[in-house]
């Protein structure tokens, strides 16, 4: 079982380790901390990336948009 836990520092409490502790009862875990990944930053980060998604938010603004089911998706472009 792999879980992931994205928090910020400061509501970390005896109360999520004891959840930790109840979730993996009797296994051994390993524990990595990061810092967040800012996944925003990171796109806007290139030129022709942060060109692009202002084009798309304010096609989305004026309403240019696709909208589909899961179901039309998923015949359209597989599973």
């Amino acid at each position: 079982m792999v879980t992931t836990y994205q928090m910020d520092v400061n509501e970390l409490t005896v109360d999520v380790l004891n959840a930790i502790k109840t979730a993996f009862k009797n296994k051994t875990i390993n524990i990595t901390i990061s810092e967040a990944f800012d996944e925003t930053q990171y796109l806007l980060a290139s030129k022709a990336n942060s060109e692009h998604l202002e084009r798309s938010m304010k096609e989305a603004e004026e309403g240019k948009v696709v909208v589909f089911t899961l179901e039309e998706f998923q015949n359209q472009y597989g599973k």
